[in-house]
């Protein structure tokens, strides 16, 4: 018996009288939150509007969870169409089974569609949500830690998983917490961007094909780890071809994009104020003050500011005299 060990909740779900709070959906919601919440940040900073990351997302999300559903759904179908099974098990996503791949490919279709009805450009509004993501997907892998799945071999490491559920087909024991790799992985992907972004200005969706490049890289070794069932190809696991392809099309998309269109957007929102007031990690500009940011909230909201106090009486003459 392990003498340190992670230990799995005993319930997955609490009830508010009749109201079930599921701690899985309750973790998909704060990543949401936090996605939307930073990519908010990140926008403005590059010179965007305030709502526009809110706006798209409500696109984004309901399309993400749908794909993500789907992929889990196509791929394990056995789970819901063999026989004994129930096929109306398919539609209750409370009890885990998101693919992140269908997540992040039919989000992007519905971050696409809330795009083009706000007139902005679909690279940089990846771009700009891109770390928020990873990081949303850090705090969403601990469902998997509520419904004690998607864990890795056994071992007798001190952070060892202890899974106590003998629901499904599980064996109690203590196994690797595949889910905690992921979500520390994740973390890190959401820092590598922001720091890349900030070092090396990012633009045209690179910070986007840098963070899924990063996550599949690191897919890619937990997925070997798990132990869940799941279908093989050439006696590779299919997530593991997955991240594999993805992982190549990102870093081709990174290269030709950075040869192709190098820099970054000069405008990212049309109606937008001009410049940034912060650079695109979320922190003020060199040379920008918090003094300096209500002047430039006053610019984007199309205040006018008065005129330039040292000016001279006699330029404030020649100036009236011109107009």
């Amino acid at each position: 018996m392990n003498l340190a060990y992670i230990p799995s909740p005993s319930h997955g779900v609490l009830y508010l009288g009749p109201i079930p709070l599921r701690g899985y959906a309750f973790c998909i919601i704060i990543g949401v939150f936090v996605a939307v919440w930073l990519g908010n940040k990140r926008w403005i900073a590059r010179g965007g509007q305030p709502g526009t990351v809110a706006d798209i997302a409500v696109w984004a999300v309901p399309f993400g969870l749908v794909g993500g559903r789907l992929y889990h759904v196509i791929t394990d179908y056995e789970l819901y169409f063999s026989e004994g099974r129930d096929w109306v098990d398919a539609f209750k996503v409370w009890e885990g089974g998101l693919g992140i791949w269908g997540a992040i490919a039919l989000g992007a279709l519905g971050a696409w569609i809330g795009a083009r009805r706000r007139g902005v450009p679909m690279p940089a509004y990846a771009d700009a949500v891109a770390p928020g993501i990873a990081f949303a997907q850090a705090i969403g892998r601990w469902g998997n830690w509520f419904n004690q799945e998607l864990y890795g071999h056994e071992t007798h490491l001190p952070w060892a998983l202890h899974i106590t559920s003998s629901e499904g087909g599980r064996v109690p024991g203590y196994y690797h917490p595949t889910f905690l790799y992921e979500s520390l992985w994740c973390v890190g992907v959401g820092l590598l961007v922001i720091w890349a972004d900030r070092r090396f200005k990012l633009g045209h969706g690179r910070a986007f094909a840098l963070y899924v490049a990063a996550y599949c890289a690191g897919r890619g070794w937990i997925e070997y780890m798990r132990v869940d069932d799941a279908h093989h190809i050439l006696g590779v696991r299919l997530n593991v071809w997955t991240a594999v392809i993805v992982f190549l099309l990102a870093v081709t998309y990174f290269v030709m994009s950075a040869k192709k269109r190098p820099g970054r957007e000069a405008v990212v929102e049309p109606g937008a104020s001009g410049g940034s007031a912060e650079d695109a990690s979320g922190g003020p500009a060199d040379g920008a003050s918090g003094g300096s940011a209500g002047g430039a909230q006053a610019v984007a909201s199309g205040e006018e500011t008065a005129g330039d106090p040292e000016e001279s009486p006699k330029d404030e003459a020649e100036s009236a005299r011109k107009s």
